[in-house]
């Protein structure tokens, strides 16, 4: 299947797989050699069939192999060789970060060293998270902070929130608890083929340095595969000399401190960056809305108006998602219209939001959403 991501380009056929199309050809030319005409029944005939469907097989096999050498067909190790062919290599999966705070039962006298790789859990799994450094709490103090990574890679240390993280599972000769402060972030998976495909798109752009904008924005996203958009902006919207980088995550989420400084110290780097640019990396700017819709179904479907109402309300959250899914993507309820009558909606009300006009680092975020069916109408 041909990604989104080249919407000019025409599906391309390596091989006609059409089971009509191969047997009408095969029967044909046999009829023509033969000078005898295959029934139904006829043993012959019954005996090409089965070979129509090898040759059906085959012709599928080197449509899909010929497209796997394309970029905007290739998928999973396919994929990976032609990134490879550009020196792109798909990011690895990342682990969840969070701040765990240990606090001593009493007050001691000696200064306490709480070691590198020291383990504590949210209970019931295999999720562990541990710290990324040695700390120490002073004498005289009650406890310390440190930034813990969790063991595993992936999503399934995200969404631990403050105090989730409580359970110490490493031994320690003195009495103490320690919890979570921040809510665990960062994981992900490995790179998904569209952003991995994005980027080997992007990859001629980085072999100049990361003055011009795709530069920038190759770089940015190599940062962390979470990343899914990058917003760049320059002079003349910004004084001469200033580089603005703006990242946005999957899911339509802002940039944690941890991301942007990662990203920065991608584009800052000495053997990317202009001398001339100073390089800023900032969260996305976020532009509220409310959204405020009433719909109406045709009586005449009455019999499937739960069916409807699960489309429409699948159908709306898919718009806010598609929304938060780009930097500047205008605030559109014309496509949320669309997609609501699409779903089987008879009719709309959008009282809000009203069409906004986004800058490239601006991102519509849903505040209130109030979704309301206004009951069946005659059409």
């Amino acid at each position: 299947m041909k990604s989104d991501l080249f919407p000019a380009l025409e599906d391309i056929v390596f091989a006609d797989k059409s089971a009509d199309d191969i047997e009408s050809e095969i029967i044909t030319l046999y009829e023509g050699i033969s000078g005898r005409t295959l029934a139904k029944g006829d043993p012959v005939r019954l005996f090409l069939e089965a070979i129509i469907l090898v040759i059906i097989q085959q012709r599928a096999l080197i449509d899909y192999s010929a497209k796997q050498n394309l970029l905007a067909y290739a998928e999973g190790s396919y994929l990976d060789h032609i990134g490879a062919l550009l020196n792109v290599t798909r990011l690895d999966a990342s682990h969840a970060m969070t701040t765990l705070r240990f606090t001593l039962s009493d007050i001691q006298p000696t200064l306490i060293i709480i070691p590198e790789g020291i383990r504590a859990s949210p209970g019931g799994g295999n999720i562990l998270f541990a710290t990324t450094e040695s700390v120490e709490i002073p004498a005289g103090e009650r406890y310390v902070e440190v930034t813990a990574q969790c063991t595993l890679a992936g999503t399934q240390g995200n969404g631990y929130i403050a105090g989730q993280i409580r359970r110490l599972v490493d031994p320690f000769p003195y009495e103490m608890t320690v919890a979570n402060v921040t809510e665990s972030y960062g994981g992900t998976d490995i790179e998904n083929d569209e952003n991995y495909r994005e980027r080997i798109q992007e990859a001629p752009e980085s072999f100049s340095t990361a003055g011009p904008t795709g530069a920038y924005e190759y770089w940015a996203r190599s940062a962390h595969q979470g990343i899914i958009d990058v917003a760049i902006i320059g002079p003349p919207e910004i004084p001469p000399g200033n580089v603005n980088i703006y990242p946005l995550m999957i899911g339509g989420d802002m940039p944690t401190q941890e991301i942007l400084e990662a990203v920065y110290d991608v584009c800052n780097a000495e053997d990317k960056r202009p001398d001339t640019d100073f390089v800023h990396v900032l969260a996305p700017d976020p532009v509220e809305f409310e959204l405020n819709v009433s719909y109406w179904i045709d009586r005449k479907r009455a019999t499937q108006a739960a069916m409807i109402q699960r489309a429409v309300e699948e159908a709306v959250t898919g718009w806010v998602t598609w929304q938060r899914s780009k930097l500047g993507c205008d605030i559109n309820p014309s496509e949320l219209n669309h997609r609501m009558v699409a779903a089987g909606a008879k009719r709309t009300e959008i009282t809000s939001p009203e069409f906004v006009v986004l800058e490239p680092q601006q991102l519509a975020v849903m505040t209130v959403k109030t979704l309301t069916l206004g009951g069946l109408e005659d059409g």
